[in-house]
């Protein structure tokens, strides 16, 4: 047990007393859980924390229902305010995001991914993706995959030469000479530790050079998209692949979106292609989420997600840090640790016990084997979520500094002292959406 955590049993409340009068071993480990997200400094990029209305949605009677099929078509009776609730999804994301069509179903990011592939592909036929080792994501045709088993996965990655800038970005070049030469019918871009803007028009040009259909992944960057501080890809992508959660701020869940072409062809894949009865929780917790998106607070948030990884990123660049591709334009930082002599896994496992949540990860061309990668990937989504102001990420650069040195050198004595200057910082600034006792 590391030493920002508590023995559950002690932590458990009637904050939620059914459950726990139910099920006292799980409500001691939801409080726990709780504690742990308040007191912590959350930096793993996928991460954050929806609203108390986001949580309220996800635990409706809406769970109680079933109802396979679409507003209007469905399998089951007693549809009256399911449909509207899944109708109001529908719409506030094709208003939110500027598409034609949207399927808010999909359970989560790779069955959304997977339905792509049941909509325009046969077994065996190509799909070119970004390389995971690069920063791509499994689902675009990586070998351990379905979609690599499946289906005959190419992988294009980022460049390995050029000046600190120019190493670590997508190298178009390459992607056009692997599609002229593989011929695919689907091309993905976008990615899971992907630091810079996706460019979404040199994409479809390539796609439209060798007539495939180009999916954007935007699981990570959605809310970024939607707040307007990031480039987006509707008018260049004939398919917009996202979760719901991330930096969209709503439940676990995703969507589909497309030009009206392709809406009969996404909608059949997913029901009856892949599932049957959508979350119809979920779905009204991705209405919530919409509609708060469409705010302008969250157009306020969405840029200074932006502007505090920058930030972030420029002071560990001065305390000799390396980041991949120089920096970031989006939420996320890819860290090379080779130079501080210190293994991701190590260092990621330190900063936990300091109270700063990070994920180990490989970079480009990393030597080390993917469970005990070279980097770290940290990300600012939680940190904004909480109102953290940007003054403070010099603070948080010089605590992810010491810590790492502390892991070299096997010092927990800083990593201790760290641990009470973050959960000082955490008390100052309240994680939205938890209720603690």
């Amino acid at each position: 047990m590391t030493q920002h955590q508590s023995s559950p049993q002690h932590q458990s409340s009637p904050q939620h007393p059914h459950l726990h009068r139910a099920d006292p071993e799980i409500a001691a480990l939801v409080a726990a859980e709780q504690r742990l997200q308040a007191d912590t400094l959350r930096l793993i990029p996928s991460e954050n924390y929806v609203s108390a209305a986001v949580l309220e949605a996800t635990g409706t009677v809406l769970q109680n229902k079933y109802s396979e099929g679409y507003p209007g078509k469905r399998y089951y009776e007693g549809q009256q305010y399911i449909d509207q609730v899944e109708a109001l999804a529908v719409d506030r994301a094709k208003a939110l995001f500027g598409v034609d069509h949207a399927n808010v179903q999909p359970y989560s990011g790779s069955p959304a991914n997977l339905a792509v592939y049941l909509a325009f592909l046969q077994p065996g036929d190509t799909v070119l993706g970004m390389a995971l080792p690069m920063g791509g994501h499994l689902t675009h045709g990586w070998g351990v995959s379905a979609t690599g088993s499946w289906f005959r996965g190419v992988q294009y990655g980022v460049r390995a030469t050029g000046s600190a800038e120019e190493r670590g970005r997508t190298d178009l070049d390459q992607v056009r000479e692997l599609a002229l030469k593989e011929r695919p019918k689907v091309i993905f871009c976008g990615g899971t530790a992907v630091p810079r803007t996706i460019d979404f028009a040199g994409f479809a040009e390539i796609a439209r050079e060798v007539d495939a259909v180009l999916v954007a992944d935007i699981a990570h960057i959605a809310g970024l998209v939607a707040g307007g501080a990031h480039p987006s890809p509707v008018g260049h992508a004939d398919v917009i692949s996202t979760t719901t959660h991330k930096t969209l701020r709503g439940p676990r869940g995703a969507m589909l979106m497309s030009t009206e072409q392709h809406a009969r062809a996404i909608d059949r894949a997913v029901f009856p292609g892949l599932q049957g009865g959508p979350h119809n929780h979920t779905t009204a917790a991705i209405a919530v989420a919409l509609k708060e998106a469409a705010g302008p607070e969250f157009r306020t948030y969405a840029r200074q997600v932006v502007d505090n990884a920058r930030t972030l990123g420029e002071q560990l660049a001065a305390r000799g840090f390396e980041l991949v591709s120089g920096g970031t334009d989006n939420h996320l930082l890819l860290i090379d640790l080779t130079s501080k002599d210190v293994p991701g896994k190590v260092a990621a496992k330190a900063l936990d016990r300091a109270g700063i949540v990070v994920n180990y990860n490989t970079v480009p061309y990393d030597t080390r084997k993917p469970f005990d990668p070279s980097g770290i990937r940290i990300g600012t989504p939680a940190l904004t979520s909480r109102g953290i102001p940007q003054s403070e990420l010099a603070a948080v650069a010089e605590w992810i500094d010491r810590t790492v040195s502390a892991a070299r050198d096997g010092d927990e004595d800083t990593v201790a002292t760290v641990r009470a200057e973050v959960k000082e910082l955490m008390d100052a600034h309240p994680a939205p959406g938890l209720t603690l006792d």
